[in-house]
């Protein structure tokens, strides 16, 4: 009896086990807390940023002391988009020679010969550029303007000058983040004379693509009238306010009004930067114009405008719903 008794209960134990795994699993069951319900393409694509700092161009500079040695400075852009680097190492090259003005440039290949064949002595020369860097590189052709710039030292105090002498180009970054990416290179020197110079050059610099990108390439087809009057318009504005003249004309026969290349897209607007007595006297330094964003509307292609801009001008684009009038 006690042995039926016992399977019996065996019995209705196993139906049970079989009915409860019959059961329809619970919402909270048929949920994997580990599943990612998001689709793979509503998944953002990645945000490509420019990263890096300026460095120090190593050359080889003469010892000297007292209060008129002459200053020689240069930075180079170390940064993760090595395509930008070289861009501004090329950069920098030209303001070089464009400042100290090495014009026989078989000159200047030997003068850069002799300096890689001092910095090889106890290598080959394929093994020596191996271990350099980029800044040492960089450096080795510099060095060519460093002997020119002690040259125009020595000369200059040979005539009795007593002036300290001075040359300094550093890039920085001004926007990291797309559509643009943008590096400014500072440049200041003085040679002797009156006064020194300076210069702002921008660098915008597509991430995506990996290439600079020129003014007339961010302009809107059959737009660059509509653009250059903006900026005419800006520029009138900066003459009377600078108290530069109060007749537009009769200024302009002096300095012609033209539209820079060298812009940079900023946080207001579209900024245009101009050369030293490139559209004013040397008073003026290094004039900008900044033509606001809200008169760029279809001018500018949209994908170079920065992200905020282009939400707001879509915002502003969009259809307006109206009350009906009663």
């Amino acid at each position: 009896m006690l042995k039926n008794k016992t399977i019996g209960s065996i019995s209705m134990l196993a139906l049970a086990l079989v009915l409860s795994a019959c059961q329809p699993k619970s919402d909270q069951e048929k949920k994997d807390p580990t599943v990612d319900t998001q689709s793979s393409s509503e998944a953002q694509a990645p945000v490509l940023t420019l990263e890096g700092t300026p460095e120090a161009v190593p050359f080889n500079l003469p010892g000297c002391s007292g209060n008129s040695c002459p200053e020689f400075s240069i930075d180079r852009l170390h940064t993760n988009q090595f395509v930008l680097d070289n861009m501004i190492d090329q950069a920098i090259m030209s303001r070089l020679q464009q400042i100290l003005e090495i014009t026989d440039q078989a000159k200047a290949k030997e003068m850069s010969n002799k300096a890689t064949q001092s910095a090889d002595q106890s290598q080959t020369a394929s093994d020596a550029v191996a271990n350099l860097t980029p800044a040492q590189l960089l450096g080795l052709q510099v060095q060519p303007y460093v002997d020119q710039f002690i040259a125009l030292d020595k000369e200059l105090k040979n005539l009795g000058a007593s002036s300290q002498i001075s040359l300094s180009i550093s890039p920085k970054i001004l926007n990291s983040q797309e559509p643009l990416a943008t590096v400014v290179l500072n440049t200041s020197s003085y040679l002797g004379g009156a006064h020194g110079s300076s210069s702002q050059t921008y660098y915008n610099f597509d991430l995506k693509h990996q290439k600079q990108v020129q003014l007339d390439e961010i302009i809107q087809p059959n737009q660059k009238q509509k653009l250059f009057s903006l900026a005419h318009d800006q520029f009138k504005t900066w003459v009377k306010d600078a108290k530069l003249a109060e007749n537009i004309d009769e200024y302009e026969q002096a300095w012609k009004f033209s539209l820079s290349n060298n812009y940079y897209l900023g946080k207001k607007g579209l900024i245009l930067q101009y050369a030293e007595y490139e559209i004013g006297p040397y008073v003026v330094g290094l004039p900008r114009l900044t033509i606001p964003y809200e008169q760029l509307n279809g001018i500018i292609k949209s994908e170079y405008l920065p992200k905020d801009v282009q939400l707001t001008q879509q915002g502003a684009s969009a259809p307006v719903a109206h009350q009906a009038s009663k």
